[in-house]
């Protein structure tokens, strides 16, 4: 059975540039996704977010020029997930976009909650980077 995604996305009045820079930052998570974690650490070259399952660590893609926010979340019992997130240019503004993949035995239930949930981090990042600009 070949797995189910969502595309969720969110139009931001900022410049892609100035999105990128913000959310490639793990530093700023708590702002913009505290569904992750409440408290985000620097261990050496580390960055780790502080969940209530115990201490997960967080691996974005290197920094680029696309937009590309992918990262993985290694999560305290080990497993990996694989998060696809892009900051796409759209005039003065950008589009983020963050595909949201339906796991292995993920009940409905489970899966529009993550989609409320995701849905709600890009509504929040919009209103830190519109209200604020950074």
């Amino acid at each position: 059975m070949r797995p189910e995604s969502r595309h969720l996305s969110v139009y931001i009045d900022r410049p892609v540039a100035e999105v990128y820079s913000f959310a490639s930052d793990p530093a700023n998570l708590p702002r913009w996704a505290p569904g992750l974690g409440s408290l985000v650490v620097k261990v050496d070259d580390k960055w780790f977010v502080e969940t209530p399952e115990g201490r997960a660590r967080v691996m974005f893609a290197p920094d680029n020029r696309y937009g590309v926010l992918d990262h993985e979340v290694l999560t305290p019992s080990g497993a990996t997930v694989y998060v696809p997130l892009r900051a796409i240019a759209d005039g003065d503004g950008c589009e983020v976009v963050f595909t949201l993949r339906r796991t292995p035995g993920m009940t409905d239930a489970e899966f529009e909650r993550d989609t409320a949930l995701v849905s709600g981090d890009l509504a929040l990042l919009k209103k830190v980077l519109e209200s604020t600009g950074t």
